[in-house]
């Protein structure tokens, strides 16, 4: 089964209030998906091989260590997985970014698919699948069985927030797949929606209703 792992580093959670808040301004809210976004990056890159090198400092020559080759994919679930990308890319600036496309239907309340563009090399890289919200699970679990139908043998799920429903419904679906995230809130509501949760990750980053 793959681990759930909560990042409650206090500088995560002190900025994830405000994240919550239904008083903070599309700016602000923005700014700090980024910077939590940043901040989640270190948990889950952090087994990530190395290997040892050495180098010339203006004194002697040090043994130190660099990531071991291995290659990353962030792969943001449109639209609002788009706002945690610049924050992870700070700390991995080579990694290639793919992007799929979900909506819920209102109706079923079930993932439709309509776009998927991923790097050429997909499948040799480590894939970190983003989604600020995890809710039922739904859109995660689609997410991850399109990666896997092209092959992609490493994948990782990172969220903001998550409900016990969705990270348990991933669990079933992928339980090779370790799920990173902020915070695991109490329910879904009867809407879907994460109890207490944020509201509407997207409409929240962009501005909309």
């Amino acid at each position: 089964m793959g681990k759930v792992v909560v990042c409650d580093h206090p500088l995560i959670q002190h900025k994830l209030t405000y994240i919550r808040d239904k008083e903070t301004n599309t700016r602000d809210f923005r700014a700090l998906v980024d910077e939590v976004a940043t901040l989640m990056a270190y948990e889950i890159t952090r087994e990530i091989p190395l290997e040892q090198v050495q180098v010339e400092t203006p004194v002697a020559t040090a043994d130190c260590r660099v990531i071991s080759g291995r290659m990353l994919g962030l792969i943001p679930i449109l639209r609002a997985g788009l706002g945690m990308v610049d924050g992870i890319l700070k700390l991995l600036p080579t990694a290639k970014v793919g992007h799929i496309g979900l909506y819920r239907d209102p109706q079923t309340l079930q993932p439709v698919e309509y776009y998927m563009k991923l790097p050429t090399d997909v499948t040799e890289r480590l894939i970190i699948v983003i989604d600020p919200m995890l809710a039922t699970g739904g859109s995660a679990n689609a997410a991850i069985d399109m990666l896997k139908n092209k092959d992609c043998q490493q994948i990782k799920l990172m969220c903001l927030i998550a409900a016990p429903e969705g990270v348990a419904a991933v669990q079933n679906a992928h339980p090779d797949v370790d799920i990173y995230v902020a915070a695991i809130d109490e329910r879904l509501n009867e809407l879907s929606y994460i109890v207490p949760g944020l509201g509407d990750a997207g409409d929240r980053l962009f501005g909309t209703k």
